[in-house]
């Protein structure tokens, strides 16, 4: 799930179950208050209207009974007897106590019921003291103030009101329903957004540690992906840059490892030549070469040996600017039926110098074109023609040459019977500066570099190039080509 699609889905949560929860806690209040909602039933139906301090009179009544408690309580008697009508309108009684005995009712207003309970009743512990108390179906607010009159006797003020039931009820249920709500929207959102932050901040951890492992060099820890969201595809994406990473520092120290082995593989390969071209320049020179036949002998060595490092330096630069991707390709439309035809002819000659018999079969050829730059893929055949003669070994020497078309392209395969290559070798020798003979003795083998411009050259065709050998026996080196389709290759 997206995070866009988690934080909606937590936002109505948030929304949902808390009003859930409260329908719930409300439920259960409302069980809890089962007896109160029976009342309000009751009162309801019995059409009682009490009122709570309703009136401006009735507070003012209060007031001034609560001052002469503290002021002249023995003027009690004569003021209650002024203001009980008004106290009667608005439901409100005053009952007056004097050493247990009652000197003062409202008689319309307080039952007997409620004269037994105020029976009961002894001196508060404060002076201004609230209860509650409910007789049948009706609630009662009763303030007791306990006084001292003037004759040292003991007395007790009390000021009953009838109670609203739904004020009542709304006084004990509604602070215990804010309260559950409150609680529920702590508890909900508290835990969502653990949960919710949790999921994010967790793999926004795990990336974090990547980074650091990263910048510390190391690139072999595997960041797994734990969910699907954007920051998922963040850690695939995180897990591809470490993998390429990764790939292109092996392959930079690979390239590192390969200029210093070229380097080395060059010192070698032109240090051989140069030290033949001094050593025989100093025999002229030395006057070791004195006759006219050693000087010319020393002569031809010496420009042999020139020219052979002329062709590793060509050969060198070639495949140079062939990895940079900096030598164009003059591509063109050419039956390769008849180019091969052509080159197997201007290669006869060398050929049968070095008694080495070829083969032909590309019938399946005469009428397929492909894509070709004519002068580069010549040096293609030329280079595997030349390794394929260089390390022929049997008494009969043959090439064989065949050609045929397979689906949307051209095979070419190039077989000879000489010794082969070794089976740990063959992964290799398109390398370049690899011989499959260690020694790097000119004399059985070339610069190295010959197959590995061969390659080059044939994957700048968008073709391909292999070899199957049998070591002591034969090797085949194929060339897959595209087939030339009019209006496709251009």
């Amino acid at each position: 799930m997206s995070i866009r699609m988690r934080l909606i889905f937590s936002y109505l949560a948030m929304l949902i179950i808390p009003l859930v929860l409260f329908a719930l806690a409300t439920l259960l209040l409302l069980t809890a208050f089962k007896s109160d909602l029976k009342e309000l039933w009751n009162f309801s139906i019995n059409g009682n209207n009490a009122i709570w301090f309703d009136s401006h009179n009735e507070t003012n009544t209060f007031h001034e009974l609560k001052r002469l408690v503290e002021t002249n309580p023995d003027t009690l008697p004569v003021y209650l007897k002024k203001v009980d009508n008004d106290l009667k309108q608005t439901h409100t009684g005053v009952v007056l106590r004097k050493d247990g005995q009652f000197i003062h009712v409202t008689a319309t207003i307080i039952k007997p019921e409620i004269l037994q309970q105020l029976t009961d009743m002894k001196q508060a512990e404060h002076y201004d003291d609230e209860k509650i108390e409910r007789v049948g179906n009706l609630i009662y607010n009763i303030d007791q103030f306990d006084f001292t009159f003037g004759d040292k006797s003991q007395g007790s003020l009390f000021f009953i009101r009838e109670v609203n039931p739904i004020v009542h009820f709304a006084q004990k249920f509604f602070p215990l329903l804010l309260i559950a709500l409150l609680l529920i929207l702590i508890l909900t959102h508290s835990v969502l957004t653990y949960f919710v932050s949790r999921s994010i901040i967790r793999p926004l951890k795990k990336l974090k540690e990547a980074a650091k492992e990263i910048k510390e060099g190391n690139l072999d820890f595997i960041l797994t992906n734990m969910s699907r969201d954007e920051i998922g595809q963040l850690s695939v994406a995180f897990e591809e840059m470490r993998i390429q990473l990764k790939e292109s520092i092996e392959k930079q120290l690979k390239y590192e490892d390969n200029r210093k082995e070229l380097l080395s593989n060059i010192s070698h390969d032109l240090k051989t030549p140069i030290t033949s071209i001094k050593g025989y320049a100093t025999g002229i020179q030395d006057g070791i070469a004195n006759t006219p036949e050693m000087i010319e002998k020393y002569i031809e060595i010496i420009c042999s040996q020139a020219e052979g490092m002329d062709h590793l330096i060509d050969e060198l630069f070639l495949f140079s600017k062939l990895d940079l991707k900096r030598v164009p390709f003059y591509l063109e439309p050419v039956n390769i039926g008849k180019y091969l035809d052509d080159f197997i002819e201007e290669l006869q000659y060398d050929l049968e110098k070095n008694d080495v018999s070829i083969e032909v079969d590309l019938h399946d050829l005469r009428e397929s074109f492909v894509y070709i730059d004519c002068e580069k893929f010549k040096r293609v055949m030329t280079n595997i023609f030349i390794n394929s003669v260089k390390y022929m070994d049997k008494p009969i020497k043959v090439i064989s040459i065949k050609g045929k078309e397979i689906a949307n392209s051209i095979v070419i395969e190039i077989t000879d019977n000489g010794q082969g290559i070794e089976f740990e070798s063959v992964p290799f020798i398109f390398d370049r500066f690899y011989r499959a003979e260690q020694s790097r003795n000119t004399t059985t083998g070339g610069s190295g570099l010959g197959l590995a411009i061969a390659k080059q050259i044939v994957e700048g065709h968008d073709g391909e190039i292999g070899v199957q050998s049998s070591y002591g026996e034969s090797t085949t080196i194929y060339i897959r080509l595209p087939i030339f389709v009019s209006g496709n290759n251009a």
